[in-house]
């Protein structure tokens, strides 16, 4: 009789859902998608681009270099070499094989300075380079 008693009071309190196992299984897919997740990477500095009526958007761009009017190079936010453009580069292909990269260049720039950009990307091994401009209206 006691047995029947037990498996009676059993059945009464009802079904307990541990929510743990769900909770860590949510926080591993974030983790999961934070990390396969392509940042795009800005140049960091405010250029005025020149227009072109050819300019297509690009949707899947990886790393941005800025070249200002002064011949400043930035690779994000943070002022750098001509020389050491190569290096980063290198670095940025390393991390994200196949990735694009895109030199957007001021109006005024000299275009000394954004070939140079433009060579050391090359150099590095990136095969998708592009020169960033706006549609023209």
């Amino acid at each position: 009789m006691k047995s029947l008693r037990y498996s009676r009071r059993r059945r009464r309190s009802g079904v307990e859902l541990n929510m743990a196992p769900l909770i860590d299984m949510i926080f591993i897919l974030l983790i999961f998608f934070l990390v396969t997740t392509n940042f795009v990477r800005e140049s960091g500095v405010d250029v005025k681009r020149p227009t072109a009526q050819t300019a297509v958007s690009k949707s899947k761009a990886g790393m941005v270099i800025g070249v200002t009017s002064e011949g400043l190079v930035y690779i994000g936010g943070r002022t750098v070499d001509v020389r050491l453009v190569r290096a980063r580069v290198e670095r940025f292909l390393a991390e994200t094989p196949g990735g694009g990269v895109v030199i957007a260049a001021d109006r005024e720039s000299r275009t000394g300075t954004v070939i140079q950009v433009l060579d050391a990307c090359r150099l590095a091994g990136a095969k998708n380079v592009s020169v960033a401009a706006r549609r023209a209206e």
